[in-house]
C-alpha cells in the first residue's frame, strides 16, 4: 500500500534513521536547578539549557522547540517577561511554557497566567508531576502542529487549484501552441515553488527510482490527485498511474497540454535525485484515455 507523503518523509530509507525526539529548553540562572531538571528528562527528550532570559530568547528565536521550562525569578529579564515574549510572537505563540517557581503566593500565579504560562511547577520539583505535565503539554503541541500542517496543506491545494481554475483557462484560450508551452513551463516553476515552500524543500536522499516515483505520487495527491505507483521487474523503470486528474477531467479535455504540467512536476522531482532521468507519457485523461499513465525511466550510468 502506498505510503503517505509524511510517512515517506519519515522513512528510514529516505533521510532519517530514527524518530525525532521532542526538544525541551530549560531556563534557570541556578546551575543546580538546571542539572536537576535535565537529569529527570534527558532520557526521553532532547535538552537545551539557558542560564538567563536573554540567552533563552536567543535560543527560542533560532531553534524549533517543543516546550520551555522557565524559572520565574531571574536577573535582568524575568521569566514573566520571557513568557510574554514567547506568547506575543506569531512564530512561538503555541509553544508550551511551564513556569517553575518557588513562589507560592496567589498573585504570583495570576501574574504567570497573565504572561501566558500554560502550567506551573513548584520547587522542589516532583518527578512524577514534572513528567506528567511535560507529556501532556507536548502532546497538545503535537496536535497543534498537526492542525497547522493540515491548514498549510489545504492552503497549498487551494492556491494551486485557484491558479488552475481561475488563471489557466484564460491564459490557454486562443493562443498558439508555442506560447502554451511557455506558460506551462512557468506554471511548473510556480507549482514546484509552492510545493517546496510547504514541504520546506525536498528530502535529502532517495534510494531507488520507485521511492522517487512514490514522492511524485504523494506530492500530486496532496494537491487533490489520485496517483499510485506500479512497480516493474526492472528496478530502473517505474510506472505512475492515476484515475483522477489533479487539474480536473473537463479542463484536461479542453486543454490536453495541462498533462504537460504534471509531467513537468514529475521531471523536476525525479531529476532532483536522479539527474538526466526521463518521464514518458503513455496515456492521459486529457486525450480521452480511461486513466493517466506515466513511465519513469532512471538514467543509466555511463
Amino acid at each position: 500500500m502506498p505510503q503517505s507523503i509524511d510517512e515517506l518523509f519519515l522513512s528510514k530509507s529516505v533521510f532519517m534513521t530514527e524518530e525525532k525526539r521532542s526538544t525541551i529548553l530549560i531556563v534557570d540562572d541556578e546551575p543546580n536547578n538546571v542539572e536537576l531538571l535535565e537529569a529527570l528528562l534527558f532520557v526521553d527528550y532532547e535538552i537545551m539549557t539557558a542560564s538567563g532570559g536573554q540567552e533563552a530568547l536567543d535560543i527560542i528565536n533560532k531553534e524549533n522547540l517543543d516546550l520551555v521550562l522557565l524559572d520565574v525569578m531571574m536577573p535582568e529579564i524575568t521569566g514573566y517577561e520571557v513568557c510574554e515574549h514567547i506568547k506575543s510572537s506569531i512564530k512561538t505563540q503555541f509553544l508550551p511554557v511551564i513556569m517553575v517557581t518557588a513562589l507560592t503566593e496567589r498573585e504570583d500565579r495570576i501574574k504567570g497566567i497573565e504572561a501566558g504560562a500554560d502550567d506551573f511547577l513548584s520547587k522542589p520539583v516532583d518527578r512524577l508531576e514534572l513528567n506528567t505535565r511535560v507529556r501532556s503539554l507536548i502532546r497538545i503541541k503535537q496536535l497543534q502542529d498537526s492542525l497547522v500542517s493540515e491548514r498549510d496543506q489545504l492552503e497549498m491545494q487551494n492556491e494551486v487549484r485557484s491558479i488552475m481554475t481561475n488563471i489557466v483557462p484564460t491564459l490557454l484560450a486562443n493562443i498558439p501552441m508555442e506560447q502554451k508551452k511557455i506558460i506551462v513551463h512557468q506554471m511548473v516553476d510556480m507549482v514546484e515553488t509552492i510545493i517546496k515552500g510547504t514541504k520546506q524543500g525536498y528530502v535529502a536522499e532517495l534510494n531507488s527510482i520507485s521511492d522517487a516515483a512514490q514522492l511524485c505520487c504523494d506530492t500530486m495527491n496532496q494537491l487533490g490527485g489520485s496517483y499510485y505507483i506500479d512497480r516493474t521487474d526492472d528496478e530502473d523503470i517505474c510506472l505512475i498511474k492515476a484515475r483522477k486528474c489533479l487539474w480536473g477531467k473537463v479542463e484536461a479535455h479542453l486543454n490536453p497540454i495541462m498533462c504537460n504540467l504534471t509531467t513537468g512536476v514529475f521531471m523536476r522531482i525525479i531529476n532532483q535525485f536522479f539527474p538526466n532521468s526521463n518521464v514518458k507519457v503513455q496515456k492521459t485523461l486529457g486525450n480521452g484515455d480511461q486513466y493517466c499513465h506515466f513511465e519513469i525511466l532512471k538514467a543509466l550510468k555511463k
